[in-house]
């Protein structure tokens, strides 16, 4: 695992897009997948905000990035969604689909994904495991996730991983269930 850089865009921004599907054209106003993607690669490349490289580690596998984690703490949701927010606004668009997704008190994992062609090789819960012990070393002892509420095989994973069900959560008009592991079992 290593800190991204700018330059892992085009290996990660994919990534993202998959992880965070529709919340992307959420994100940033964007009305069609190229120009979402291209948006998601310009907020990579810059630091702070929510989408930063800034916020993400890569797992590298033969050279190429298997993974990636992006992860940040809920007391800086504020500050990391003010460009996506201003970017919104100067589109015309309204921001009220930007909401703090974790709370003050919570290390939140915004997305991880694997590369298709490294799936299976038990790297998803790697990348899980990674971010629990980020958090840790943070001082961070309570984290979160959220996940779709139609996607049972992801809760799955996160409840064989010792997440709870903590409450629902509205973005973009769809569902997803907040999932917290309580500190003493991190």
């Amino acid at each position: 695992m290593r800190k991204a850089t700018p330059q892992d865009a085009s290996a990660v921004i994919p990534l993202i897009s998959s992880a965070i599907g529709e919340i992307g054209y959420v994100l940033t106003g964007a009305t069609d997948e190229a120009e979402m993607l291209d948006v998601l690669e310009s907020f990579f490349r810059q630091k702070g905000n929510r989408l930063s490289h800034d916020q993400v580690s890569v797992l590298e596998r033969d050279g190429t990035i298997a993974g990636f984690v992006l992860a940040y703490h809920g007391k800086d949701i504020e500050q990391l969604d003010a460009p996506i927010k201003q970017r919104l606004q100067q589109l015309g668009l309204p921001d009220d689909g930007i909401i703090p997704e974790a709370r003050a008190d919570e290390y939140y994992l915004d997305s991880v994904a694997v590369h298709p062609s490294f799936q299976g090789q038990g790297l998803g819960t790697r990348l899980i495991r990674e971010f629990e012990q980020q958090a840790v070393q943070l001082g961070h002892p309570k984290v979160l996730l959220i996940v779709d509420v139609e996607n049972s095989r992801a809760r799955a994973l996160y409840e064989r991983l010792g997440y709870v069900p903590d409450g629902f959560i509205e973005i973009g008009g769809h569902a997803y269930e907040r999932m917290i592991k309580q500190p003493e079992s991190v």
